[in-house]
């Protein structure tokens, strides 16, 4: 289960990525425009006043977050959806994934069935984190290798999930796009007040720690989170009132080029 409240704690930080990937996108008078993975929708609602003659649409798999949408004053349609099973109407000239292909197994071949379906000049847009290799996720997983936890959480960590920017322009050019990809370190400076929990492990409540929460009860997730508390603190020590979080990510930019037929 998502918590829209949660992910939303570090909106200003989340937020960046989705406009610095925006900013790329050169459409003029798109028709329709999906943003998929949308979570609660205050991005999505950004494109209808960027777009504002274009069809909006957002799709989550989180009821939860599909709930915090609807409750927006926008004219996107929400939806709840998988991603995996989507597939563009003929009017899609904007497709956005923003920060949610990390959780799709196998997505560079969705990303080619996407490219091939898209009409042609359609923008291709989305980012994902790129710091599962990062000391968060390091601590992450060396938690889970307590045998405390090791057989319920170990199984459901990833150890990176992600392409590098060659390894997606590769795949993309090859699907006839043009393609513009990049990555940025954004040092994201968290509040840590000293009656606080670790910014850090508040962060990723919000994302990384999901699963966990899933499979583990009150007692078991409270010890699993001071285990990993402890590593996150010595790897990001507190300076002045705050922690210096150092978060890699990667951006792709995609427009199509002439049809070409799905390969076999």
């Amino acid at each position: 289960m998502w918590d829209p409240g949660t992910y939303l704690r570090y909106d200003d930080e989340r937020s960046r990525p989705f406009h610095d990937l925006l900013a790329r996108v050169d459409a003029d008078r798109p028709r329709a425009v999906v943003d998929l993975g949308c979570g609660p929708g205050t991005l999505t609602a950004t494109l209808a006043r960027r777009w504002p003659d274009a069809r909006i649409s957002g799709l989550d798999s989180s009821p939860e977050m599909i709930g915090r949408a609807r409750t927006l004053d926008t004219t996107v349609d929400f939806t709840v959806g998988d991603v995996t099973d989507w597939r563009p109407a003929p009017d899609v000239d904007v497709l956005v994934a923003n920060a949610v292909l990390q959780w799709v197994p196998d997505h560079p071949a969705l990303l080619r069935r996407w490219a091939h379906a898209l009409p042609p000049g359609g923008w291709l847009a989305f980012q994902v984190p790129g710091n599962f290799t990062g000391p968060s996720h390091r601590a992450l997983r060396e938690v889970a290798e307590d045998p405390r936890w090791a057989a319920t959480v170990r199984p459901l960590l990833r150890e990176d999930p992600v392409d590098d920017p060659v390894g997606y322009a590769t795949a993309l050019t090859a699907a006839g796009c043009a393609v513009d990809a990049w990555e940025t370190t954004y040092l994201h400076r968290l509040p840590a007040p000293a009656d606080a929990e670790h910014p850090v492990l508040t962060w990723l409540d919000g994302t990384a720690l999901r699963p966990v929460r899933a499979v583990l009860d009150d007692t078991a997730l409270a010890g699993f989170r001071a285990a990993l508390e402890n590593l996150l603190a010595r790897a990001y020590p507190v300076r002045q009132g705050q922690v210096y979080f150092p978060f890699r990510r990667i951006f792709v930019v995609a427009r199509t080029g002439a049809r070409h037929k799905e390969p076999q």
